[in-house]
């Protein structure tokens, strides 16, 4: 039911950081509209060819927003629950889709019903919404009990998801979010952490308010068809081509990307028709410029992000070149304040947002990069060729991260006319009855339509 993802192209925002707001809420101040600077984006998202927003953490939270306070308040920091409704119908208006993050593992120590646990102890109504109480032994924030929290943070506490009044809690938030937001997906934070069967129910929760809502979980390590099944999913976060799509470049070792792409979408690969959510970067791990060696692969890490399976997503600011470095202590760094027309003027790298934008806008158009089948034509240190197709389309796609314009020589396994063109750079050039002989431009690369 979920047709309009396979021609989605995401842009992930981290609202508390790019739009400036305070590192910490001290739950008293005025509300501040800084999401209705989403409305100023929409500009920009449309010269990006961008039709899907996916807007981190926007509700009331401690600190960074995974730390959730209110799931039925917008962080006062962002603004009012209407700031979020009138972003939402500015996005729609002009055709882009908005999903948001669902917190749902954990919730901040200033959550209500913790503080009522605090207050109370063993006789709180609410001992049993968070896994793990023993009130034998203390908390390391010195509570009258111990919990579990989420990877050793104390301040993110665990909830039960095994009592039905959490989940409650939680689905009715939901409902709010669809019918009052008309949000058209979340993502799931730490769904590897969640419960199957919190999942299955949250899905039919939703799909039965929308049928063509689309859940997407962040999963680390692991196979992602446990998560992409039939009443569960419908995608998870790429993380294995993440890797491979800077290493390969660092390393000048396409052959690592080049298998996970075959291991994942090819013939027989176990993501085969799985529409996986790709990126190079986002808020929890070092931006794209900063984990490449060389800047000039910016070029070639984006046309292979646009161009193989799965749906894509930039990261704000990225099409702009801008840095920022995963630290052990912060992650503050990668997710700055962020205001596009004055990124777009101190650029440095001022042409990569234009060929995001082409590359986009080439990837909606055509039928067969947005679900077509996957197969390599070819592979080498630094360059790469493959074929996607429909029963509608053909498209080989040939990457060169070299700094050298290559020769590449492909053979297809199918016969085709005199010419192809090449829609990237829009060029016509001349074809073989099932070979391909041209040159590739320097950490550039030709998608031609066969």
């Amino acid at each position: 039911m979920n047709n309009w993802i396979s021609e989605a192209v995401f842009y992930h925002i981290y609202p508390l950081g790019a739009f400036d707001a305070p590192r910490s809420n001290d739950c008293f101040s005025p509300p501040i509209e800084r999401l209705a600077a989403l409305g100023d984006m929409v500009e920009h998202f449309l010269r990006l060819g961008i039709n899907a927003v996916y807007l981190g953490p926007v509700f009331e939270s401690d600190a960074h927003g995974y730390d959730t306070s209110s799931f039925f308040h917008v962080d006062r920091r962002l603004g009012e629950n209407a700031t979020l409704k009138t972003a939402v119908k500015t996005l729609h208006e002009h055709g882009i889709r908005v999903i948001l993050d669902g917190v749902f593992n954990h919730v901040g120590r200033n959550f209500w019903a913790f503080r009522d646990l605090q207050m109370n102890g063993p006789a709180s109504a609410y001992a049993d919404w968070f896994d793990g109480i023993d009130f034998s032994r203390s908390s390391p924030y010195g509570d009258r009990f111990s919990y579990n929290c989420w990877n050793g943070n104390y301040d993110l506490v665990k909830l039960n998801s095994a009592n039905n009044a959490v989940l409650e809690h939680i689905f009715a938030a939901v409902r709010m979010w669809l019918q009052e937001f008309a949000i058209d997906g979340l993502r799931l934070d730490v769904a590897d952490c969640l419960s199957f069967d919190f999942m299955k129910r949250l899905a039919g929760v939703c799909r039965q308010l929308r049928p063509d809502f689309w859940l997407m979980g962040e999963v680390v390590h692991g196979d992602y068809r446990r998560w992409v099944a039939d009443g569960i999913l419908d995608s998870v976060t790429n993380y294995e081509c993440y890797k491979g799509l800077y290493s390969s470049h660092c390393d000048k070792n396409y052959f690592e990307i080049a298998w996970s792409l075959s291991r994942q979408f090819a013939e027989n690969g176990i993501y085969k028709g799985l529409q996986l959510y790709n990126f190079v970067d986002n808020h929890d791990v070092t931006r794209i410029i900063d984990a490449l060696a060389r800047p000039e692969h910016l070029y070639p890490v984006y046309c292979l992000l646009f161009t193989m399976p799965g749906v894509p997503s930039v990261y704000y600011g990225s099409e702009f070149g801008m840095g920022g470095r995963k630290n052990k202590t912060d992650d503050w760094p990668l997710r700055p304040g962020f205001n596009w027309r004055e990124q777009q003027e101190k650029s440095s790298h001022r042409d990569l947002a234009a060929a995001i934008a082409r590359l986009a806008f080439l990837r909606r158009g055509s039928p067969a990069l947005c679900r077509g089948d996957y197969r390599q034509l070819g592979i080498n240190h630094e360059q790469i060729s493959f074929l996607r197709q429909t029963d509608d389309e053909r498209i080989v796609v040939m990457v060169n991260a070299s700094d050298k314009a290559m020769p590449f020589r492909v053979e297809v396994p199918f016969d085709m006319g005199a010419e192809a063109y090449d829609l990237l750079n829009e060029q016509t050039i001349a074809v073989g009855k099932r070979q391909i002989a041209c040159e590739v431009f320097p950490n550039w690369a030709r998608v031609l339509r066969v």
